[in-house]
């Protein structure tokens, strides 16, 4: 099931995905004329990083969520566009010389479907690079929704709750890439682990993206305690003495080609 974000609130809370997104950007060492597919664009500050490299070339930017879609759109021009679009819907082919993801693909339950698609959207020679959330990510937001949803006052609207994220281990997603088609594929982890700097920054990730699949279980006049619950254990957890707040983020990075 897609999920539909704020797109403003993630363009405010999101500077780490951004960090990432333009380290892998720097790593595609682009010619500039290139096609590339963004996976789960969110509010397409980096589908535009990569436009600008690309004077002869072409972006095309999807994310399954309307609100994300509005606050990319600005952004389109020329070289450029977005599509509101889930990920698991995509129907290219031979048409990219890159798809690019990232931050956005532990947001994908099938990930068998992913790769296939993924080739298919490729050129022959086409490269495909990712980095999404792998095992280990989050340690303590994912410890404290888990006592959220135990919890007496919410768990009755949590006892259909499907997991929305996949977090593979490294040598579990290796193995899923064998069957894909895809050549050359190599698969790493990266530790990414964050201080937010305060109380605030970290509550702004909190909210968006990381409370959206679970607000959507509860009933209006029980998101406020909801959430409320989830921020003050948060802080509990992740608060140091210097006022910092400290995430794990753990990473699984794959390159590939057709």
């Amino acid at each position: 099931m897609a999920h539909e974000f704020d797109g403003k609130k993630y363009e405010q809370a999101s500077s780490h995905q951004k960090e990432w997104g333009s380290k892998l950007i720097a790593e595609l060492e682009l010619k500039g004329n290139e096609r590339v597919l963004d996976l789960g664009c969110g509010d397409g500050v980096l589908s535009a990083h990569i436009a600008e490299l690309l004077p002869d070339g072409k972006v095309v930017g999807i994310d399954a969520s309307q609100g994300m879609i509005d606050v990319a759109l600005p952004k389109a021009k020329g070289n450029l566009h977005f599509v509101l679009m889930d990920i698991d819907d995509l129907d290219f082919t031979d048409e990219f010389n890159i798809v690019f993801s990232n931050a956005a693909l532990h947001w994908v339950k099938d990930h068998n479907r992913l790769l296939q698609n993924v080739r298919n959207a490729l050129l022959p020679k086409g490269r495909a690079r990712f980095n999404f959330a792998g095992e280990g990510n989050c340690v303590s937001f994912l410890k404290v929704i888990l006592e959220a949803i135990a919890d007496e006052r919410f768990g009755e609207y949590f006892t259909d709750f499907d997991w929305p994220w996949y977090t593979p281990s490294i040598d579990e997603y290796t193995e899923l890439c064998k069957s894909s088609g895809l050549q050359n594929v190599r698969v790493w982890g990266g530790n990414a682990d964050r201080y937010f700097p305060d109380k605030k920054s970290m509550i702004k990730w909190v909210d968006q993206p990381s409370l959206v699949p679970l607000l959507f279980h509860l009933p209006e006049q029980k998101r406020v305690s909801f959430r409320d619950y989830v921020v003050q254990r948060m802080i509990e957890e992740t608060l140091q003495d210097d006022g910092t707040c400290f995430e794990t983020f753990r990473r699984i990075n794959l390159t590939a080609e057709k």
